[in-house]
């Protein structure tokens, strides 16, 4: 698609001003790109010198009840003072705001860096974070985000990667078997629907801000229906045994300041972490006619990214057929 074509090609720096002003605030200053793909975020302060976050939603992927879920969801966190940016509301209580086509909303800054997760203190205090957004997150359930399904979720991402010219013949043979494959290992890896709660849905540190031993969870763009391990697994980064058993002691002690954590739902780790792969790689690809990720992901079209992700691939499927190590 042509650069100019796209939908954002119109969110100038300037619209985005004029935008942001519509809503009462004068901004003295440019509007800063933040590093985001999916939608366009940008840094603001306004002449009081409060530092905001504008969140430019991707034209046509959430639907408004959707959207308005996700802020419904963290004003409820803020409420119970757990550390999240709750979207600013207009004197009619409305957090959704429409600009030159666009839906936007504005959040409050959280500053800080991402955490250590060889830190013991830095993840007692992760999951302590999760815990009470977990627990807030049990009360009831999202009506419009959706709920994680695995099975859909695999072979939506197959079909996505398949339809498109990315694999060359052999590629595209090897990851047809290795994601057959895939698709009839994860078969094995159910939850009960009653496990799903609300959770943040991508929980990775550089969505998670802060410094010392206190820590803020940013951009719930994502969150739907999930068991609770969705929001701890990526948390787990270690690969020797006793570094993860550590580094599992502390999230988990953390977690259980608030709401008690079933270790069961360890055996779907490794599958979590199948999907993100496989669901990464189509998100990528079902973008890219957006001109911001050609530029960000240039290594996509070379076939050397396509053997590694189908390696990848195959090591995650012989991750399945072991015993879950996480349990070890």
């Amino acid at each position: 698609m042509d650069a100019d074509l796209h939908p954002f090609s119109t969110l100038s720096p300037a619209r985005v001003v004029a935008a942001i002003e519509s809503l009462g605030f004068w901004l003295p200053g440019e509007p800063f790109a933040l590093n985001s793909y999916e939608n366009r975020v940008y840094l603001v302060h306004d002449d009081e010198r409060r530092r905001w976050v504008a969140k430019f939603y991707r034209p046509e992927r959430w639907s408004d009840a959707r959207i308005q879920e996700e802020h419904d969801f963290l004003a409820e966190l803020a409420a119970e003072e757990v550390a999240v940016a709750a979207p600013w509301c207009d004197e009619a209580g409305h957090s959704i705001h429409r600009a030159e086509g666009f839906r936007f909303a504005l959040f409050p800054q959280l500053p800080g860096q991402a955490p250590e997760l060889a830190n013991p203190a830095h993840l007692f205090a992760l999951g302590e974070l999760i815990g009470s957004v977990h627990a807030v997150g049990e009360r009831k359930p999202f009506r419009h985000r959706g709920a994680m399904d695995m099975d859909g979720m695999v072979l939506d991402a197959r079909e996505r990667l398949l339809a498109g010219p990315w694999l060359g013949r052999l590629q595209r043979q090897a990851y047809e078997r290795v994601t057959t494959a895939l698709h009839e290992a994860l078969a094995a890896y159910r939850w009960d629907p009653e496990q799903a709660i609300r959770v943040h849905g991508d929980c990775h540190i550089g969505n998670i801000l802060g410094r010392d031993e206190y820590f803020a969870l940013v951009d719930f763009d994502d969150c739907l229906m999930a068991p609770a391990v969705q929001d701890l697994w990526m948390l787990i980064t270690a690969q020797a045994p006793e570094e993860r058993h550590m580094q599992l002691s502390e999230v988990i002690e953390g977690y259980e300041q608030h709401r008690e954590f079933d270790r069961r739902e360890l055996a779907l780790a490794e599958p979590l972490r199948t999907l993100r792969l496989l669901r990464h790689s189509a998100w990528l690809v079902s973008r890219w006619e957006d001109p911001a990720f050609p530029v960000a992901f240039p290594w996509l079209a070379d076939a050397g990214y396509w053997d590694g992700h189908i390696r990848t691939l195959e090591q995650q499927r012989q991750a399945l057929e072991r015993a879950p190590r996480w349990l070890a």
